[in-house]
């Protein structure tokens, strides 16, 4: 399920000056933020739950997502160069599956690399907090990528969906809204961060167990969907 041209390719397509320019701006600014609020209130698990909760898990890890997870295969479907990738005598889900581990691999180093230096910085990872937010990040780069690998097969405006799903669905409404909190891959994430920190300065609005089936559930589905909309846009090209 892994083809290593068609991963030299994506990894060179997401790995561009411009897009790594991108990928690095926001692990940046948290590793800037969390010195900066370090430096001008000391160690204090609240503010590293804060820090890491409020900007790394709910903004960054999912605009690095969707950046990774469209970028993987949305502008070879854009600019139609993925029919030469589907003239090889590769099997459509392996090109998926290789893309999307490609994807997580992309998310993973520039969200929970930055996540647990920044945790380390802000309280020294007293409480497991650094190391919570760090294995969040791990498990939402996973889901997040095959979402929105997911959207960058199926619509050309993928980038502007997984924006309003990262940033409105998740960030405005999961705030407002309880309900809405379920479907909710942040949400999810901090179930498993909430496991691994233990006590209460990690919360979730959803249990462990019903976040790990979710999460499961939402990567394999999407990873499967977007391998059948791939081998469709295959048999619509040989039409």
């Amino acid at each position: 399920m892994y083809d290593p041209t068609v991963a030299r390719l994506t990894y060179r397509a997401l790995l561009g000056r411009r897009r790594a320019l991108i990928l690095g701006a926001l692990p940046l600014l948290l590793i800037v933020i969390s010195v900066v609020v370090r430096a001008l209130t000391g160690a204090d698990d609240q503010t590293a739950v804060n820090v890491l909760g409020g900007f790394a898990l709910a903004t960054m890890v999912p605009i690095i997502g969707v950046i990774a997870g469209t970028g993987a295969i949305g502008p070879e479907i854009d600019d139609g160069s993925v029919v030469y990738l589907l003239s090889k005598p590769l099997k459509r889900p392996v090109i998926i599956s290789t893309k999307l581990i490609v994807a997580i691999g992309v998310t993973m180093v520039f969200s929970a690399v930055p996540t647990l230096i920044a945790g380390l910085i802000l309280n020294g990872n007293g409480q497991q907090v650094a190391v919570a937010y760090t294995v969040a990040a791990l498990v939402a780069s996973i889901a997040y990528a095959a979402l929105f690998l997911l959207l960058g097969t199926v619509s050309r405006h993928a980038v502007v969906l997984g924006l309003v799903y990262a940033l409105v669905w998740e960030a405005l409404f999961g705030s407002l809204v309880p309900g809405a909190r379920t479907l909710s891959i942040q949400q999810w994430a901090l179930a498993v961060a909430h496991d691994v920190a233990g006590g209460d300065l990690v919360t979730s609005d959803v249990g462990l167990t019903t976040a790990s089936v979710l999460l499961v559930a939402v990567t394999t589905l999407a990873t499967w969907y977007a391998g059948r909309k791939l081998r469709a846009l295959t048999l619509a090209g040989e039409e």
